[in-house]
């Protein structure tokens, strides 16, 4: 038990900041998120809703990654209907509360999902390399660089 003695604005502060916990059954089978990247740790009220789902997503996405060996890639499942798989080749979001992912599906298709927040169910899952002969693609880090250059606007 913690003895730290805070502020008044230290507790207000840290009562609108983002914070992440997850327990594993096996934390040696998977990556947990356990910490809040510096660059989203800012009051909740500072971004939109969208902004905040896209800015999680990209950690999700980056964490599933470094659990993947070189012959897979992130692709994610829809909650639902029978829409299929989508391998995910780019994401992005429109304040205040829409989130949207560019890819392909199983077939080599083009495909976007457009989604509201409110409904925003991913299954994240690992997908063969669409291209054998190439090195499997990381969107994650991709994203995560987009993130540091937001942060700095």
């Amino acid at each position: 038990m913690s003895e730290e003695i805070k502020t008044s604005a230290e507790a207000l502060e840290a009562a609108v900041l983002p914070c992440v916990h997850e327990v594993h059954a096996d934390p040696e089978a998977c990556a947990p998120l356990n910490k809040v990247p510096e660059e989203l740790n800012q009051p909740v009220e500072a971004k939109s809703a969208a902004r905040w789902a896209y800015e999680r997503l990209i950690l999700y996405i980056q964490n599933f990654e470094k659990q993947l060996d070189g012959e897979h890639e992130a692709a994610m499942g829809f909650a639902g209907g029978d829409a299929g798989v989508l391998r995910i080749e780019g994401m992005g979001y429109f304040d205040p509360d829409i989130i949207t992912f560019y890819g392909s599906d199983e077939g080599g298709s083009r495909t976007q999902l457009v989604q509201h927040v409110g409904q925003l169910n991913v299954m994240l899952r690992a997908l063969p390399k669409a291209i054998p002969a190439e090195p499997a693609r990381r969107i994650g880090f991709r994203l995560a660089t987009g993130l540091a250059d937001t942060a700095a606007e």
